[in-house]
């Protein structure tokens, strides 16, 4: 029987218990996602080996398009040069093979969390995490998508810490050519957004000393992390960015050793503990993170901009990004209403790249905001980074004005 809601307070209560229903359901699905198991956890025996081997793996299921998906457990490089293990997933396309083996292409994911039990490869939804998998499975790429190090695996995780994502990046790819399906080829091109963007960067700029068998043929990243002094200072400004301000200031504090409570009111730290165990899958997270997130709009820092004092300025510059080699190839997608990773941020960013001599495929997306712009640009990168492996002229966006679209 239907029955008509004429009233609008009683349709405001209708939608705020259905809304509550969908929340309480989701959250009976994911409660498994936060289950770690025994598999990310490696023995110093088992460390022991070239970073990018396999240490063990385990088939997955509901990977798209036909693919075999992969959970995995490899071999990488710590903070100071320690062995250390590294788990991500590896999707495979079906099956053999072609001669020479297929392209990979690394995917850097978004921030999700700074501590283990949020690394995306246990998350129940992890393949619609990875902006455009099925475009490149259905194009013949391997997709590996890394957790970084600290998720999935020990923590902390080096949150926004460049040159410890990339190396996980990289052995991402070296691990995935030890799978049945992927061959002996040795070309990869890396795909990131916003942290993911970052790393995709630092990966540019470690590849060929790092990994000098492996060919990057490109990056492509979307809103990526860029200048930290500028967007540390930004970030403190909305609720979204309150919320990595606290992450980042929780994980640097551990991993480098800064002191955060030069700079975190103590009133405010039970509230940045809380938000650095929470994870990002979905909308429903972030709903939960912002007002997890209310007491830090009244008291946060002790400081006017964290950007401006030592050691945090210092670690924010060691972590910015320099301009990739004129060498490789770069595409760029940025959202012209982020408020996370702004407009003119990015556009510095391939205004420097341009004039290092690079050659920059830039893509402006208007009306989007921060969380969406990978999505939204999947497309397009899969398309660019498809071109980039077949060996296809190379656009360059540097010599028009690089301006956002109004």
């Amino acid at each position: 029987m239907n029955v008509p809601v004429k009233s609008g307070a009683v349709r405001l209560r209708v939608t705020n218990y259905l809304a509550a229903l969908l929340c309480a359901a989701f959250s009976l699905l994911t409660g498994a996602a936060h289950a770690q198991t025994p598999f990310y956890h490696a023995t110093a025996q088992e460390l022991a080996g070239p970073p990018g081997s396999l240490i063990r793996s385990e088939p997955m299921v509901f990977a798209p398009a036909g693919a075999q998906a992969y959970r995995v457990l490899y071999r990488s490089v710590g903070m100071q040069g320690e062995p250390i293990a590294v788990s991500g997933v590896i999707v495979v396309p079906p099956g053999p093979a072609p001669a020479g083996g297929r392209p990979i292409v690394a995917w850097a994911h978004p921030t999700t969390g700074v501590v283990p039990h949020c690394a995306p490869s246990l998350a129940i939804f992890v393949f619609q995490q990875m902006a455009g998998l099925r475009q490149l499975i259905e194009q013949g790429a391997v997709v590996a998508a890394t957790d970084y190090p600290g998720l999935g695996t020990p923590g902390p995780h080096p949150y926004l810490v460049g040159d410890s994502e990339a190396r996980a990046v990289i052995d991402s790819v070296r691990a995935a050519r030890n799978l049945p399906g992927v061959g002996d080829g040795n070309s990869f091109a890396v795909w990131g957004h916003s942290q993911g963007g970052q790393a995709s960067l630092y990966t540019g700029l470690l590849a060929k000393t790092y990994a000098p068998e492996l060919r990057l043929v490109g990056v492509a990243a979307a809103a990526p992390a860029t200048t930290l002094v500028t967007l540390m200072g930004d970030d403190f400004k909305s609720s979204g960015g309150k919320n990595l301000t606290a992450m980042t200031l929780w994980s640097w504090s551990r991993v480098y050793g800064a002191p955060i409570d030069k700079v975190v009111l103590p009133e405010a730290m039970p509230t940045v503990d809380r938000l650095s165990n929470e994870c990002i899958e979905s909308i429903f997270d972030i709903l939960e993170r912002r007002q997890t997130e209310k007491p830090l709009e009244q008291q946060f820092l002790s400081v006017p901009n964290i950007a401006t004092v030592q050691p945090w300025r210092s670690l924010a510059m060691r972590n910015t990004p320099g301009t990739l080699s004129p060498q490789i190839p770069l595409f760029l997608a940025q959202g012209t209403t982020d408020n996370i990773v702004r407009p003119e941020v990015t556009r510095a960013y391939v205004q420097r790249q341009c004039k290092a001599g690079g050659k920059v495929a830039m893509m402006w997306v208007p009306g989007v905001g921060h969380g969406f712009v990978a999505k939204d640009s999947a497309d397009a990168a899969v398309s660019w980074m498809m071109d980039r492996f077949a060996g296809r002229p190379v656009p360059n966006d540097c010599g028009k004005a690089v301006a956002a679209a109004q």
